[in-house]
């Protein structure tokens, strides 16, 4: 990830050759993309309808976006309603899956790569409504509600596909949207408005979220406190999640003095990493991680370091989130 990060991000004349040497693979698979959705649309390659109502959340770039916490947002929005949602992932890094179960207990949790098989077992385990978790590009099942996302701090990227840009597929591919969710963590919500009116489409709701750190909760203790806690304080962040800078950026927006210790996406923590990140702790006021650190450091937290508290983060709809919210209504079970 810190390849990647350097790849499309840096702008040093080093960066920049690469990023040109690898143009060529990148116009291939936007190419090749581009033949398999056509193959869909017009049924060359099935799709397959899914068991139950379906609302797919993805992205078109790699990662960062906040597909976890908006799909266990529609997940608990939907617990809320009385229904019982099956969250179908393709199960990779297994973090996701933890997290999933923890925000949203009631929820069936199905960690496989054929999401279609992964339906039916959220159905057999009782399942009424399905949350599939990145699979925007997914064309082989069927859904009621495509929602893709897309952050705002994106439009820093460079604008190739894969492996040039971060891009999985182009803006083209937003023809496919039900709904279209500008999200944002350090940009400001006028940078997500602005995109958000650019992508206005309609055949599709687009709305703007802020994907908002508002408590810190202790590792074991589950003491929770403000963001406030940690104004003037030293604190180490620890994330191993797509953009470990945004919430470095959130952190220090409350107040405080951060060190960033960032990590891959999915990062596994071996035992060498949790042992300097408590050395790390016991030099600071505060340690801050992320719910995906945090399910793989719970039980392996040394005694004598400070506790780490876990950023909390909500879904905090700052434009048309009713409009959101009216079409996944429409995947409600209708009263017999």
């Amino acid at each position: 990830m810190k390849l990647t990060r350097w790849l499309w991000r840096d702008h040093g004349i080093a960066a920049r050759v690469t990023r040109a040497l690898l143009v060529p693979p990148s116009l291939l698979y936007r190419a090749v993309m581009a033949l398999r959705t056509a193959g869909y649309r017009r049924g060359v390659v099935r799709s397959h309808a899914l068991p139950l109502p379906a609302v797919a959340v993805g992205n078109l770039a790699v990662g960062g976006t906040g597909k976890t916490p908006v799909a266990s947002w529609i997940a608990g929005w939907l617990a809320g309603r009385g229904v019982r949602p099956g969250i179908l992932l393709r199960g990779y890094g297994g973090d996701e899956e933890r997290v999933h179960r923890l925000l949203v207990p009631d929820a069936i949790v199905v960690a496989d790569p054929d999401r279609f098989a992964g339906a039916e077992r959220a159905r057999a385990e009782g399942a009424q409504v399905l949350v599939l978790d990145d699979a925007y590009q997914r064309l082989d099942v069927r859904r009621d509600v495509n929602m893709v996302l897309i952050a705002a701090e994106s439009s820093d990227d460079p604008p190739w596909s894969l492996p040039a840009g971060p891009w999985r597929e182009g803006w083209t591919a937003l023809d496919r949207a039900d709904v279209i969710v500008v999200t944002r963590r350090r940009a400001a919500r006028a940078a997500a408005e602005a995109l958000a009116r650019r992508l206005a489409t309609p055949q599709a709701v687009v709305a703007t979220a802020y994907l908002a750190v508002e408590e810190l909760a202790g590792l074991h203790s589950g003491r929770r406190s403000t963001l406030a806690l940690v104004a003037g304080r030293r604190v180490v962040v620890a994330a191993g999640i797509a953009d470990p800078a945004s919430l470095a950026a959130q952190v220090r927006e409350a107040g405080a003095r951060v060190q960033l210790m960032a990590y891959q996406d999915h990062h596994p923590y071996p035992q060498a990493d949790v042992d300097r990140l408590a050395q790390a702790a016991r030099g600071a006021d505060y340690v801050v991680v992320t719910e995906k650190d945090a399910v793989k450091l719970r039980g392996r937290w040394p005694t004598d370091a400070p506790e780490p508290l876990v950023a909390q983060q909500i879904v905090r709809w700052e434009t048309n989130g009713e409009a959101v919210t009216r079409m996944l209504e429409g995947l409600l079970p209708q009263a017999p």
